[in-house]
């Protein structure tokens, strides 16, 4: 019998309803609340909704959800870490100082898959996942500010210069002083989903300072050094999958590497018709068509379908220079006939085709209008909570 077969008793029933009114309250809220009852039911167990239930979204210390609890402060800190080791709450220390926060149930999905756990009851919570996406992604369906924002791959970028600070990766990782990574937990659903093997690196999801610490503590990820972190950049970058960063300049705790076929960004766009998914970066890319040999592999890279091969007989055996790095000279022949041509209005300013460009017909350039992405969190967050789309 499934998890979503289960046939819960009216108290057990009554205890799951109080804790999602409860979560309603948080930024993200419950969408189609009863719809997503199955989903509670099976990660939750009814004594720990009835306990979770009234815990704030907002961190507190121990001191004070002892008196919100009625517990001492130390039995109800070893509750509190246990239930912080399942995904159900977030746990950081301020001036040394154990703080804890309810998790809402979008963080939940990001926790659930981190760890890359393949047991039956993964399984199962995957499943009802994915039955119940397009109600739990319907409060995207209006909001501008995305939760990530495509991160440029900087050598494909033509006016180095003209980067912005925020647009950086090397910047962002100058700033931070501990990395983690877990396991990316579209692709986990998804390969527990449909029972095939994700073709893709798995284990690629960063996490830094406060959130890297979190996870890496309660076994969601594991500690890297900066050095780890820019060989997975480089890994996924050659792989093919997209930088995209947490949707605010300051302090970014996040930088996912992700693929069309499994991000629940662009599977909002697939499967919910949503207008956009992930935010495009300020940049978008360029063709020249006079040095391009038509190999078409930056159509098979390209996750928007933003490039095509059009015909150009006159391209038909020409010949391109190539200057290596290390010096050497290569010469590239055109033996299709065809030169590549985008869509501007479907690119993401990605980079993912350019980086593979043999003969550098590609580049990113820089948007006539900048969109500059939230400020802070806090910002991110009052822009989700008055655009969403009401469940």
């Amino acid at each position: 019998m499934s998890q979503s077969d289960t046939v819960l008793t009216d108290p057990e029933r009554n205890i799951y309803l109080k804790f999602i009114e409860w979560q309603k309250k948080s930024w993200y809220g419950v969408p189609g609340s009863e719809k997503l009852l199955d989903i509670i039911a099976a990660k939750y167990t009814p004594a720990e909704a009835e306990f979770l239930t009234g815990i704030p979204f907002s961190p507190k210390s121990l001191d004070v959800l002892s008196g919100l609890k009625g517990m001492d402060p130390a039995m109800l800190g070893v509750r509190m870490d246990e239930l912080t080791r399942k995904g159900f709450l977030y746990k950081f220390e301020r001036d040394g100082v154990p703080h804890y926060m309810l998790n809402d149930i979008f963080m939940l999905m990001r926790t659930t898959g981190w760890p890359g756990r393949t047991d039956e009851p993964s399984r199962r919570f995957a499943i009802l996942s994915d039955d119940n996406f397009p109600t739990f992604m319907q409060p995207w369906e209006t909001v501008k500010e995305k939760g990530l924002r495509v991160l440029p791959i900087n050598t494909t970028i033509e006016d180095k210069q003209a980067i912005l600070p925020y647009e950086e990766v090397k910047k962002h990782l100058d700033s931070y002083t501990y990395f983690s990574v877990s396991h990316c937990p579209c692709r986990v659903k998804k390969s527990l989903v449909t029972g095939v093997p994700d073709r893709y690196p798995l284990e690629v999801c960063l996490h830094f300072d406060r959130l890297g610490r979190y996870a890496v503590e309660n076994g969601f990820g594991r500690e890297i050094t900066r050095e780890e972190t820019e060989h997975i950049l480089r890994q996924c970058a050659e792989a093919g999958l997209i930088h995209a960063m947490s949707n605010q300049q300051e302090s970014p705790d996040t930088i996912c590497n992700c693929c069309s076929c499994c991000c629940m960004w662009f599977e909002a766009v697939k499967r919910m018709k949503h207008s956009g998914g992930l935010v495009p970066s300020n940049y978008h890319i360029q063709v020249s068509q006079h040095t391009c040999t038509g190999c078409g592999l930056c159509v098979k890279r390209c996750p928007m379908e933003a490039l095509s091969l059009k015909e150009s007989p006159d391209a038909r055996g020409r010949k391109t220079t190539v200057h290596e790095k290390d010096g050497r000279i290569r010469e590239l022949t055109n033996k299709t006939g065809k030169v590549s041509e985008v869509s501007a209005d479907l690119c993401i300013g990605c980079g993912v085709c350019a980086y593979k460009c043999q003969s550098g017909s590609l580049t990113l350039v820089r948007n006539e209008a900048d969109h500059h992405p939230p400020r802070t969190m806090r910002d991110w967050a009052v822009e989700f909570i008055t655009t969403r789309k009401a469940a």
